[in-house]
């Protein structure tokens, strides 16, 4: 039996025209795909299946959560998440699912399985860099954020003193440069 059978659409019985579809996804869901990225999730998906004569319209939509650690702190947070994506499936001799937008099932299919395209949807929408809200307004307060500040602080001190004794440089000086740019 298929892990992903509850991701399976029997599109043969449909009338033609718009049906709708919901799925609450979660962790499990992705422990299908051996991807462990976040330690929890709670997103809605919905799907939007138009049938007509000759081919199938999906358009997949999901809003939800991830609890994920920050790339700079390793502070867990929940990061909002949403996205869509289209899927069009035609019917020919072969199954073919090179294109990302278009599907093609063979003649006399009558189910598809939707659980790869809601998993590449979710994951694709994920940011390559994760940062914790807090960083950004200033209110988390963690270890690493701390010495990460101190050693910003110490930088910018050091660039303040050397500006300080450039402005402080002797006039004879300033005199003896001249000479070299009147030639």
């Amino acid at each position: 039996m298929s892990k992903t059978k509850e991701y399976v659409i029997p599109f043969v019985g449909l009338k033609l025209g718009k049906h709708k579809f919901e799925y609450q996804i979660n962790n499990a869901f992705f422990e299908i795909f051996d991807y462990n990225e976040f330690q929890n999730s709670d997103i809605r998906v919905n799907v939007v299946l138009e049938k007509k004569s000759s081919m199938l319209e999906l358009s997949f939509k999901h809003v939800g959560t991830i609890n994920t650690p920050c790339d700079l702190t390793n502070e867990d947070f929940d990061m909002p998440i949403k996205g869509n994506m289209k899927l069009i499936v035609r019917f020919g001799e072969v199954f073919n699912n090179d294109n990302e937008e278009l599907l093609i099932l063979p003649f006399g299919e009558f189910e598809i399985d939707i659980a790869q395209y809601i998993y590449e949807m979710i994951v694709l929408s994920i940011p390559l860099k994760r940062v914790h809200p807090g960083i950004k307004d200033g209110s988390l307060k963690t270890e690493a954020l701390t010495k990460l500040n101190e050693l910003t602080i110490k930088e910018q001190k050091k660039e303040k003193k050397k500006e300080e004794k450039e402005e402080n440089i002797d006039p004879r000086w300033d005199k003896l440069k001249q000479l070299l740019t009147d030639k």
